[in-house]
């Protein structure tokens, strides 16, 4: 087996780890009465990685870095994210659902190099209204209000 590339090495460890996830998700109990149960989303989540995972070990099209450059920037980048997703989980509860995930999608895109600021607004504001719409009032399941009075 060839695991020259960046590509095949991360793959594995995902293809791991999304085995490890899938048996732990069959392993969620059942319940009698419920239409969707609770096991739906971790293990579709589960077989999506795993399915992706055996894409990218497969995938030829590795990409060569310009060096320590290139490596300064993805570093930038990847703190850059992790900064965000952190003031995310922290302003969640204060700010709002809606507020903080339109700001976060919009800045999060833009940070990631999508510039059309229309579109950005857009998928911003109408993803974030949709998911606490469904939320709220198909599922009940109540997500954090904020400082926004519904």
């Amino acid at each position: 087996m060839n695991l020259r590339t960046t590509n095949r090495k991360i793959s594995i460890l995902l293809i791991l780890f999304s085995t490890l996830y899938l048996t732990l998700s069959f392993q969620l109990p059942k319940f009698p009465y419920a239409i969707v149960d609770s096991d739906v989303l971790p293990k579709g989540l589960g077989f999506l990685l795993l399915v992706l995972s055996i894409g990218l070990f497969f995938d030829k099209n590795e990409k060569k870095k310009e060096g320590k450059q290139a490596a300064k920037k993805e570093k930038t980048l990847l703190v850059g994210i992790v900064g965000m997703i952190l003031l995310y989980i922290f302003l969640l509860e204060i700010v709002g659902f809606v507020l903080t995930t339109v700001a976060f999608l919009f800045a999060m895109t833009r940070l990631l190099g999508y510039e059309n600021w229309k579109v950005n607004g857009l998928v911003a504001l109408s993803f974030s209204f949709v998911i606490y719409l469904s939320f709220n009032y198909l599922l009940n399941i109540y997500l954090p209000q904020g400082i926004l009075p519904f």
